[in-house]
């Protein structure tokens, strides 16, 4: 079973995933995980931050001679902007005499962790809560994500995406995509597919900028080379569509996901949803082939053996350099909410993040398939259930 747990706060110290569950023997260098870590970090819209950081992973243990042991995986990012924030973010108790710590947050920002999580956990400062709900996390999850990807690359599967909407302006979305999807989108500064729609996203990015606000979007994961049958329909938590449904929903500012077709499909009639059925076809959708791929790539919770289709809906970030209306949780009275540095947009990022948590969802369902304590033994398994399919046998 592949499971990933991540620590750390925004400006502490350090960042530390640990994955467990990759089978022995997968070739494994640095440069696949800070390959990602770089993708998440780009698009015009970014803040200041990332002028600061320059994620990089070190494994810390799971990986030797270039390959994966099977235990645990630690994955350290170190956080540059730490030594700017020690005297803010440091775990030492305040001497008898210091006065309180700079930066406090006691004006919460509506739309972010801050109210709620001061409420929950009954402390003060609200940067006790926001550091960890920042989005500076994902570069944790992206970097057990790229482990992920690599695992699945040795079965043939590619993971790409791109933004499809941005704030206001809507892409058409070419067909066929191009391979490698990552390849075309990566050029693009808000990794949008379409050159005229790319253009006037960036122009929409800075009018948001000058009038000190925030944009959200939408991106599309888009997941070639799977085989049928990953997921299960058995039990409400083995579906693979609930699974990847809740990974992406966890994505910080992540507020809508719909695979395939998604809502569009509850206002068409059943003749214009469902992809019917023809024989012939490749022996990894079971020799036979769908007329389309309104479904996404999944059926019934399990995987068809068509491109699995995940789209992804981002509301804008919550810290505007034009404050909302707050309330200071020490005195109760109105104030305008605390203004942190912050991204004017992150939809280009949270592509990439996205691309993770899939990666790592699909990675879970391949080892629950075929099993293995090394990569041979997957491998095994996976060919001899794609003869079984060629076969027919049932």
């Amino acid at each position: 079973m592949i499971r990933f747990t991540t620590a750390g706060e925004s400006h502490g110290r350090a960042l530390v995933s640990i994955l467990e569950g990759i089978p022995a023997g997968l070739p494994l260098v640095a440069e696949d995980v800070d390959r990602e870590l770089r993708r998440r970090m780009a698009g015009h819209g970014r803040g200041a931050r990332m002028k600061i950081e320059q994620d990089a992973v070190e494994f810390l243990s799971g990986v030797r001679a270039g390959e994966t042991l099977a235990s645990p995986i630690a994955l350290l990012i170190w956080n540059r902007d730490w030594d700017n924030w020690r005297d803010v973010m440091a775990p030492e108790p305040d001497g008898a005499d210091a006065g309180a710590r700079r930066r406090k947050v006691t004006r919460p920002r509506p739309g972010h962790a801050d109210l709620v999580g001061s409420l929950k956990y009954d402390r003060s400062d609200a940067r006790d809560i926001l550091e960890r709900a920042s989005a500076r996390e994902t570069a944790a999850r992206v970097a057990c994500g790229a482990v992920c990807r690599r695992l699945l690359a040795e079965f043939g599967v590619e993971i790409g995406s791109h933004v499809v909407e941005l704030g206001p302006v809507a892409a058409p979305v070419p067909d066929p995509l191009p391979t490698p999807l990552n390849e075309a989108a990566d050029r693009s500064p808000v990794r949008c597919l379409d050159d005229g729609a790319g253009k006037a996203m960036v122009a929409a990015i800075d009018e948001a900028t000058a009038a000190r606000d925030s944009l959200g979007g939408v991106a599309e994961v888009v997941v070639r080379g799977l085989p049928l049958g990953l997921g299960s329909h058995v039990s409400w938590d083995r579906k693979l569509d609930g699974r990847l449904a809740g990974a992406v929903m966890s994505i910080p500012a992540v507020k809508g996901v719909e695979i395939g077709l998604g809502f569009e499909a509850a206002r068409r009639p059943g003749s214009q949803v469902h992809d019917e059925l023809e024989p012939g076809g490749a022996a990894a959708k079971g020799n036979v082939t769908r007329s389309s791929n309104r479904a996404g790539g999944l059926e019934g919770g399990m995987t068809t053996g068509e491109p699995l289709v995940v789209r992804a809906a981002m509301k804008p970030i919550s810290t505007l350099r034009r404050p909302l209306k707050s309330v200071n949780l020490e005195t109760g009275e109105p104030e305008q909410a605390q203004s942190e540095r912050a991204d004017i947009t992150a939809v280009p990022a949270m592509g990439v993040v996205a691309e993770a948590m899939t990666a790592i969802v699909l990675a879970q369902a391949f080892v629950e398939k075929f099993g293995g304590d090394c990569l041979a033994d997957m491998r095994s398994a996976f060919e001899a259930y794609l003869t079984r399919l060629e076969d027919g046998r049932r």
